[in-house]
Parts: C-alpha cells; structure tokens; sequence
C-alpha cells in the first residue's frame, strides 16, 4: 500500500551521481520535498512531467520546496537524460539496492521492476501533506496545480 497523505515520509537515500546522493534528512527542517516517482527516462509521459516540473520549478522554488524525481535507471543514465532536457532539479536514482525507495512509498511496480508514477509532497517536518499515485502509464496532468495548491493553502 502507498505511502498516504498524513503519513510520516520513509527517510531514502538516492544517488544522484557517483559520489552525491540525497536523502530526506537533507532536507529536515529547511525545505519542503516534491518526491517524483516515474517509470523510465527517457520515454515520452515521463519527459512531459519533467518538463512539466522544470517549468514550474520557480513557484515551487518560492514555496520553499525542492523537487527530487526519482526511477530505478542508474544514476548515468539519469544525469544524461536531465542534461538532454535541461533540467534544474535533482535526479536521482534508485537504481541499487534495486527499488528500496519506491517499495517504502509502496509504489515499485514488481511486474516491471520500476516504479508507478508516485507523487510525495513532504513537509519540513517529514510528513506527507499531499499525494497522488497512478498505476497506469498516464500523465500526471493534476501533480503540479494540486500540488502547489497544498503549498498555497499550508503557507
């Protein structure tokens, strides 16, 4: 089952390259978490969303929230694709152990050894204030607006 809005956020830890990885502890108390969780880079509903994301990354910058997108590719292949789309917020990588953050938010989809389109938005104190999760390969047309309407509404 899914990680739920009110539920307190299981801590991951995520490389984002060979030698930095980011944690939910980096951001206790300083800034509130945007987690993203997608299937695959580099496919067509995934870009969209991180285009999606990087075009609003300055309201979501102003309300004090950083995004962290997340799929189970290595953290190669997700550095390459970030810098193909222009992206200014982390990817990460949850690549090995194989899944372990997508299982604690209870969206790792077995049959394809990825994720489902799991969305967090995660407090300053580690709570999860709001959520969305789609088992189907769809976008994710709501994720920004309701999103940054939580944040409106818990300024």
């Amino acid at each position: 089952m899914a990680v739920r809005t009110g539920d307190a956020a299981p801590e991951f830890d995520l490389a984002v390259s060979h030698d930095e990885r980011v944690r939910l502890s980096d951001f206790r108390g300083r800034a509130n978490v945007l987690l993203v969780f997608h299937p695959f880079a580099f496919t067509a509903v995934c870009e969209d969303e991180a285009r999606d994301l990087q075009e609003n990354l300055a309201a979501f910058r102003d309300a004090g929230t950083e995004i962290v997108f997340v799929s189970c590719d290595s953290w190669a292949a997700r550095r390459a694709w970030k810098e193909q789309i222009g992206a200014e917020y982390t990817f990460a990588s949850d690549f090995w152990p194989h899944g372990v953050a997508a299982k604690a938010y209870g969206v790792f989809n077995e049959a394809i050894g990825a994720p489902h389109r799991g969305t967090f938005l995660i407090d300053r104190e580690g709570t999860v204030v709001w959520s969305l999760v789609k088992e189907g390969d769809e976008y994710r047309a709501e994720m920004v607006p309701d999103s940054l309407e939580t944040l409106r509404a818990t300024a």
